[in-house]
C-alpha cells in the first residue's frame, strides 16, 4: 500500500487524500466497496471555494476495502466517523508498522486518545479539519469554507511536511491541541441546528432565530470551558467568547459583520445534515454530547446541548425538521428548566 494511507474514504478522507495525491504524494485509500467502485469509475475531482481545482484519474488511485492494506504505510490519516474509532483502532493495532505515524482528523475531543490506547508505542497525534467538504457528484468533493488542517506538533511529522506543502496545505501545528479542538467543536455545535433546520448552511445562518439557537449552545459550552480552565483557540477573526453576541445581532447587521461566516457554498450543509438525509447515525454524541459530558465531569448541567442531542437522535428516526422560531422556543424552555 502507499506511503500515506487514508483510513476512512468519506468526504474529508477523499478530499485530504485527493489533494495529497494531486500534489504527487504516494497515497492509498481504505473505505467501503461503494466508494471503491465510485473512484474506479470517476476518479477524484477536487475543487476549492477560491476557484482552484485538482484532478486524480481513476488509474492513479490505490484503493482497498481491507485494513491490512495499512501494513506498509508510514502515515495513516484516520477520517472515519467518531463512532467507528474504536473499531478502526482495533483493526489498525494488528497490522500497522511500529514506527507508523497516525493522525486523527475527526470530529470530537477524544478520538486520538481512543487510538492511543489501542496503539501503544506508536506516534498518535490529534488533528482537526476546520473546513466543510461537500460531495457534489460521484468522486467530486468541494471545500466549501476556509481553513487549513491543524495537527498536534511532533517531530514525527517532519518526513511528511513536504507532502502537505506540495498539496497546497498549510499544516498548522500546535503544542496543545485541546484548545484548538474545543474551538472547532464550538463552531460544530451548529451542525445540530443546521441538521434540524433542513436548510443549507448559508440559509440557516442568515436567519436570526437559528443563530440564537447556536448562541445558546455556544454560551453554555463556553461557561463550562471557563470553569474547566480551557480557553478555546482563536480560529475566527473574533475570539470564541464574542461569537454568541455576534450571532444574536439582527440579520442585516449580522450579514455585514459576518461576511466570512456566510462565505460558504450556497448548497453546503453540515455533515450531520448529510447523515440525516442518508439515514445514517450522526456524530451528535461527539459534538453536542461532548458538552454534556464536560458538564457531567464538572458536576454541572448542559440543558441546551442535552436537548439538541435528544432532538437529533429523534430526527434520526422521524426525520423531523424545525423552524427557527420553534427550535429557539424549545431550547429556551430547556434552559429555563435547568
Amino acid at each position: 500500500m502507499a506511503r500515506i494511507c487514508i483510513y476512512g474514504a468519506g468526504a474529508i478522507g477523499c478530499y485530504l487524500g485527493g489533494r495529497l495525491a494531486a500534489g504527487g504524494a504516494d497515497v492509498g485509500f481504505i473505505g467501503r466497496p461503494g466508494i471503491d467502485e465510485e473512484l474506479r469509475q470517476h476518479g477524484l475531482t477536487l475543487t476549492h471555494y477560491d476557484g482552484r481545482d485538482w484532478r486524480v484519474p481513476p488509474e492513479a488511485i490505490a484503493f482497498s476495502t481491507e485494513s491490512g492494506a495499512t501494513a506498509t504505510a508510514d502515515l495513516i490519516l484516520v477520517t472515519v466517523k467518531s463512532g467507528a474509532t474504536a473499531q478502526a483502532a482495533a483493526e489498525l493495532a494488528g497490522v500497522i508498522r511500529p514506527n507508523a505515524v497516525v493522525i486523527s482528523f475527526q470530529n470530537g475531543i477524544g478520538n486520538a486518545d481512543t487510538l492511543r490506547a489501542a496503539l501503544p508505542g506508536r506516534s498518535v497525534l490529534a488533528g482537526m479539519v476546520p473546513f466543510n467538504v461537500v460531495k457534489r457528484a460521484p468522486g467530486a468533493f468541494h471545500q466549501a469554507s476556509e481553513g487549513e488542517p491543524e495537527v498536534e506538533a511532533s517531530a514525527a511529522l517532519t518526513p511528511f511536511l513536504a507532502d502537505f506543502t506540495r498539496a497546497g496545505f498549510a499544516l498548522h501545528r500546535h503544542r496543545d491541541m485541546l484548545p484548538v479542538q474545543w474551538a472547532k467543536l464550538l463552531l460544530n455545535l451548529n451542525n445540530a441546528v443546521n441538521a434540524l433546520s433542513g436548510l443549507p448552511l448559508q440559509q440557516e445562518l442568515a436567519q436570526r432565530d437559528y443563530r440564537r439557537c447556536l448562541a445558546l449552545a455556544q454560551a453554555e459550552a463556553l461557561a463550562l470551558l471557563k470553569q474547566a480552565g480551557v480557553e478555546p483557540a482563536r480560529l475566527t477573526p473574533l475570539p470564541a467568547g464574542w461569537i454568541p453576541a455576534l450571532l444574536c445581532l439582527p440579520d442585516a447587521l449580522f450579514a455585514r459583520l459576518a461576511r466570512k461566516m456566510l462565505a460558504i457554498d450556497p448548497l453546503a450543509r453540515s455533515s450531520m445534515a448529510d447523515d440525516l438525509a442518508a439515514g445514517r447515525r450522526t456524530e451528535i454524541d461527539w459534538i453536542n454530547g461532548e458538552v454534556v459530558s464536560l458538564a457531567q465531569r464538572l458536576g454541572r448541567l448542559a440543558p441546551v446541548n442535552r436537548r439538541l442531542v435528544s432532538l437529533v437522535r429523534a430526527a434520526e428516526t422521524n426525520e423531523a425538521r424545525w423552524s427557527g422560531k420553534a427550535l429557539l422556543s424549545e431550547l429556551q424552555a430547556s434552559a429555563g428548566q435547568a
